[in-house]
């Protein structure tokens, strides 16, 4: 039955899960917030929708109804910017384009590509990485170049799209509780 077949694969791969690049991220997360440094996140296709979800999740996920929230844009949500950069400049831009306005020394810096090999993700990463700021990257298969740019990578290590497409979310949703948590919430708020 596919459908079995389909979660004991997904299975095996979560069980070589990086735990320790997770609470990595984690710490970049929180120290961005307790710093009040903005966190920017991005990606293309599905990894563009997972980008926007974890900005929803962080942003009112994570409030609390606190009057300290954290700071957290996504890149790839601005239409028109994206295709006025595109058209304009270049597709490999659209990203680090958008950082040239908005960011400040500190800040960190998410790339997510399941390939790890997205140029317009690699560009925002390498201007982040050139102007004072943290990065982490969400990636797939060996990573690609993404994992041996970033401060942190977390890589979803197997050779199917959509498999590293379900790790990634289910990071999103950990990274939520787990910063839900640390900030003496309850894991599970909405």
């Amino acid at each position: 039955m596919f459908s079995k077949e389909y979660i004991e694969s997904l299975s095996r791969v979560l069980s070589d899960f990086p735990h320790a690049a997770f609470e990595a991220m984690i710490e970049e997360l929180l120290g961005a917030y307790h710093a009040e440094k903005t966190i920017f996140v991005m990606g293309n296709g599905g990894s563009a929708s997972t980008a926007s979800h974890w900005v929803c999740d962080i942003n009112k996920g994570c409030a609390g109804g606190a009057e300290k929230r954290f700071r957290m844009m996504c890149l790839n949500d601005s239409v028109s910017t994206l295709l006025a950069y595109a058209n304009d400049m270049a597709y490999e831009r659209v990203f680090a384009e958008q950082l040239i306005n908005f960011f400040r020394p500190g800040d960190v810096v998410i790339g997510v590509s399941g390939s790890g090999n997205s140029k317009n993700v690699l560009n925002a990463i390498e201007y982040a990485n050139t102007h004072g700021g943290r990065t982490v990257g969400l990636s797939g298969f060996d990573g690609g170049r993404l994992a041996g740019m970033v401060h942190v990578p977390v890589v979803a290590r197997v050779h199917d799209m959509q498999k590293v497409e379900d790790v990634h979310m289910i990071v999103v949703h950990m990274a939520m509780q787990r910063i839900r948590l640390a900030l003496g919430l309850s894991a599970t708020g909405c």
